[in-house]
């Protein structure tokens, strides 16, 4: 029996009067008010550069994808207004095979979004090296069984009109050089940002989930009057690596010729760092609430930066998808609710 995305009632009945049309999909509802808050409620919009969702859709490579996967299926439990946004990474991370002296060979895990997600007809374009590059998303509803839906934004630039080598920004997850790298974490944060003003959402939060999407605080701050107690007022921030080298940096150079003049040289080394844009650096400058994910993680974050207040909170697992058939029907039968 389908239910209310807003409140999870059953609706036994889909009445043509609760019903919307939005985003090239059809919603029911059991009441004006739920009707309404869906297509006009502020919600939370989580960044994250990998989304683990389902085996076929290779738009993850670990732990941070799946921990994404699990948050926006507890959110949907829960009933949490969010939407999520990552990239479309149609060739996946990587395919590993070995060769015959046990070296290994990376090939693309190709994958086709149009068999699991719709296409949104809406269109952003970012600056990148002066260029305009056209970006779309693919939009795909994650439906608890308890009604919550949570929808994700697959970002896309692989569009006609776009150069070549543009076309090819969202195909690898964390793949190619530093500035491939520095090219995809723009689509991220400033093509994400601009992508949900385009699709009719109402962001009251962002969420960064991890480093990647930390330029979407420049564009923050590129429209909202260059105050950074603006931006954070708006920014939360999850950080995951507790080592130096597992933050992303980005020399100045590159920064300015891919970025140019969204925001001036100098604001951004005053909350990137000077010597190189450190996006974590960057995050936590322009965020209210930090937290690591786990206590010895938030200590450990705290060394690497000193001055900061950070939170932790342990990361945690979505027990219904990660608990097989047999033990959820002992746990039915012996522990209700769990």
């Amino acid at each position: 029996m389908p239910r209310d995305p807003v409140c999870g009632m059953p609706l036994s009945k889909r009445e043509a009067e609760f019903k919307i049309e939005v985003r090239g999909k059809t919603y029911f509802f059991d009441s004006e008010y739920c009707r309404d808050t869906f297509l006009k409620g502020s919600r939370v919009a989580y960044f994250s550069m990998e989304v683990g969702l389902a085996n076929e859709m290779h738009s993850y490579s670990g732990g941070l994808g799946v921990l994404a996967g699990d948050m926006i299926r507890s959110s949907a439990d829960l009933k949490i207004p969010m939407v999520a946004v990552t990239l479309i990474s149609k060739k996946g991370y990587l395919k590993q095979e070995l060769d015959g002296h046990g070296a290994q060979i990376e090939k693309p895990d190709d994958w086709d979004p149009s068999e699991f997600m719709e296409e949104l007809p809406d269109r952003v374009s970012v600056q990148i090296e002066n260029r305009d590059v056209s970006t779309k998303a693919w939009l795909y509803d994650h439906t608890s069984p308890t009604g919550g839906l949570v929808s994700i934004l697959f970002l896309d630039t692989d569009i006609e009109e776009n150069a070549e080598e543009d076309r090819r920004i969202t195909d690898h997850l964390y793949g190619g050089d530093t500035g491939y790298r520095l090219k995809q974490e723009v689509i991220l944060g400033i093509g994400g940002v601009r992508m949900l003003n385009a699709s009719g959402f109402n962001i009251s939060k962002y969420h960064m989930n991890e480093g990647h999407s930390a330029l979407l605080t420049l564009e923050l701050l590129h429209t909202n009057g260059m105050t950074p107690a603006r931006v954070r007022d708006l920014c939360l921030f999850t950080t995951h690596t507790p080592v130096e080298a597992g933050h992303d940096r980005f020399p100045y150079d590159m920064v300015t010729n891919t970025l140019g003049e969204l925001v001036p040289i100098q604001t951004m080394k005053e909350l990137g760092g000077d010597g190189n844009l450190n996006m974590t650096r960057l995050a936590l400058n322009l965020s209210k609430y930090v937290n690591g994910v786990a206590e010895r993680h938030r200590a450990l974050s705290l060394k690497l930066f000193p001055g900061h207040h950070i939170s932790a909170i342990t990361n945690g697992v979505h027990s219904y998808t990660w608990t097989c058939d047999h033990f959820k029907e002992l746990y039915n039968e012996y522990l209700p609710g769990w």
